[in-house]
């Protein structure tokens, strides 16, 4: 049964990533455009890199393929994604409690994925 859930579990962890990578792409413009008026760094191109990590290394943990390297890359993904996206420390008011929130659910993902890499067979 463990194996069962584990398998659902990448299935769900990877799954998430891959569709959110995509959606990415299908919003490319209206995206990279909010992403600039935030005065992110190279919008656009870190836009696409980091959709293209989203849905490869997403792909891949939900096939249980190269799972502690799918793992890694979503890590360093996420947290990179967290520093420069979910500033809320620019922010005040309701902004800032959404973004903090999200900051924080964040974190967890990461320890998801970092339990994932541990157990990955």
């Amino acid at each position: 049964m463990a194996a069962y859930l584990y398998d659902a579990g990448l299935f769900l962890l990877g799954g998430v990533f891959a569709w959110v990578g995509i959606e990415h792409f299908l919003r490319f413009e209206t995206i990279a455009a909010q992403l600039a008026e935030q005065d992110f760094p190279a919008p656009r191109l870190l836009l696409a890199a980091g959709s293209i990590v989203e849905i490869i290394a997403g792909v891949c943990l939900a096939a249980g393929f190269a799972v502690p390297f799918a793992a890694a890359a979503l890590i360093v993904f996420t947290i990179a994604a967290n520093m420069l996206v979910l500033t809320f420390w620019r922010h005040s008011g309701p902004q800032r409690q959404g973004l903090r929130s999200a900051f924080i659910v964040n974190f967890a993902v990461v320890g998801g994925l970092l339990a994932v890499a541990a157990g990955a067979r």
